[in-house]
């Protein structure tokens, strides 16, 4: 099993006292992750919000019926509990109660488990997020060199645990995840009132990654009202699929104030979707794959150390751009990204002289390390 840079964190919080809450998306691999976890501790009780008897007898559960399903078990793992009604409530009268359980809750959406846990496990949980595999978990598990020698596979494939486990079959894999099983919650949510047009947007959105998109252009095109399509983005946020950068905006006039770039958790759940697997070499869409590649690794390196950058892109009416902007301590750290090293990008002038001391660097499949590595 690959060693996920999560479990340190997981460990160091285990005997907090508090509820260890995992999100992600659905396989990234959250259950074998805190089961093995579980496993290293000794005895522990596991529960899944999947399973429909367990769900019907934890709702409206009360403390002495909990008391007799959890026993003597030391520690309680429930697992995909969004599925469960009143969840938060159960975590707080086990934790209020049973001061010797501890709990580690998982859940792959946040649409109804944030929303049910936040105001009963407010001060009693810690929240940490777990992603696709990140280049840094398999250059430390295969090693530095046959990391940087697949690359191109993972910007074609992604790196969701199956997908690296069964290589051969990453399409059809692919298909299968990315056909319904990772929107699961989303299609069993009543938000989703039009199944059709999710896929639609995913498309839409697979095919203007790294670009502006525009709410009311993807509006016109998918013929819905851009209160549906800001709304199924929203979820699709909250599901883990995809998430947002929002443009970075302070002094000048000629800035895009409210625009924004969607990028996909994994390359290969956007490759599904667009039915595209051809190699490197025979694609033209390799900056945006690049990018895609560089933001969710970037994204996930900050999350497992813990940094919490504000993170942006930067474009002007004029058309001068920066791809990416983190912002912190004050300080702002600009990259731009290519994916062959024979030509660097410079800094926008008009930025450099509104934003005087900004780091910049160009960022390619050379020195792309320094910047996903943890």
């Amino acid at each position: 099993m690959i060693e996920r840079l999560l479990r340190s964190t997981i460990l160091s919080r285990w005997d907090s006292g508090k509820v260890l809450v995992i999100l992600g998306a659905r396989q990234v691999g959250k259950t074998t992750l805190i089961q093995s976890i579980c496993e290293s501790k000794g005895d522990f009780l596991y529960l899944t919000g999947d399973d429909i008897p367990t769900r019907l007898q934890l709702e409206n559960i009360g403390l002495a019926q909990l008391r007799q399903i959890i026993q003597q078990h030391p520690t309680i793992f429930i697992d995909e509990a969004q599925q469960i009604p009143n969840i938060g409530i159960i975590a707080k009268l086990i934790h209020d109660q049973m001061k010797e359980v501890r709990i580690i809750v998982s859940g792959s959406s946040s649409l109804e488990l944030l929303s049910s846990i936040n105001e009963p496990l407010t001060g009693r949980k810690w929240e940490y997020h777990l992603y696709p595999i990140s280049f840094t978990e398999i250059k430390n598990h295969f090693g530095y060199l046959h990391a940087v020698q697949s690359l191109e596979n993972y910007l074609i494939y992604g790196t969701y645990p199956e997908v690296l486990n069964h290589p051969g079959d990453e399409q059809a894999i692919l298909k299968q995840l990315s056909g319904s099983y990772l929107y699961k919650d989303l299609l069993d949510y009543q938000g989703i009132r039009r199944p059709e047009i999710l896929f639609k947007l995913l498309v839409a959105l697979s095919l203007q990654v790294g670009a502006e998109v525009s709410y009311n252009e993807l509006s016109h095109l998918l013929q819905v009202d851009r209160h549906t399509i800001e709304t199924y983005i929203s979820l699709l946020e909250q599901a883990f699929v995809i998430f947002r950068l929002s443009s970075f905006s302070r002094n000048m006039r000629n800035e895009i104030k409210s625009g924004r770039k969607i990028y996909f958790f994994d390359n290969g759940v956007r490759n599904a979707l667009i039915n595209n697997f051809n190699p490197i070499a025979l694609r033209t869409d390799i900056g945006a794959l690049w990018e895609n590649f560089l933001v969710s690794e970037r994204v996930k390196r900050n999350s497992y150390q813990q940094l919490f950058h504000n993170r942006y892109f930067w474009r002007t009416h004029a058309k001068q751009e920066i791809d990416y902007i983190e912002e912190y301590n004050g300080q702002i750290y600009a990259y731009g990204f290519k994916w062959s090293g024979k030509k660097h990008i410079r800094l926008p002038e008009s930025f450099s002289k509104s934003y005087p001391n900004t780091s910049f660097q160009t960022i390619t499949k050379d020195n792309f390390m320094e910047f996903v590595d943890v």
